[in-house]
């Protein structure tokens, strides 16, 4: 009987791979928070999540009307950020609170990710050792 590391992982390592991504794009926005002309940038998670699925011939279904819908349409998953403040002169549209507030929820959901992963690899280890 062989395993299949894609239902026993789910979306997650690909999800992991777009918050690193997402990490260093937000790590960017606060590095140039106060480099004149700057503009602050994000990545559309749901969009390059679907997108990577895409790529690998899976597709995301809600199997319960709560579950998150998932945008199939086709955009950018790189995005110039809009500015929630006045210009202060600088044309610099960070805003560090935001970027620093952003950078902590999606660390916070790349190490859900790694915590889900090293059970599931937990429990194949065991499963393989017959424990």
């Amino acid at each position: 009987m062989s395993i299949s590391f894609d239902k026993a992982f789910g979306m997650h390592p690909e999800a992991m791979m777009i918050r690193e991504k997402r990490t260093q794009v937000l790590a960017e926005n606060i590095a140039n928070a106060d480099t004149p002309g700057f503009k602050a940038r994000d990545m559309d998670f749901q969009q390059a999540l679907a997108n990577a699925q895409h790529r690998q011939g899976r597709t995301v279904a809600r199997t319960h009307e709560k579950h998150f819908h998932i945008d199939s349409s086709v955009r950018k998953e790189m995005q110039y950020r809009n500015p929630d403040q006045p210009d202060t002169g600088d044309a610099n549209s960070v805003d560090i609170h935001r970027e620093r507030n952003e950078f902590m929820q999606n660390d916070l959901a790349y190490r859900t990710s790694l915590q889900f992963l090293d059970g599931r690899i937990s429990g194949l280890k065991k499963a393989i050792k017959g424990q």
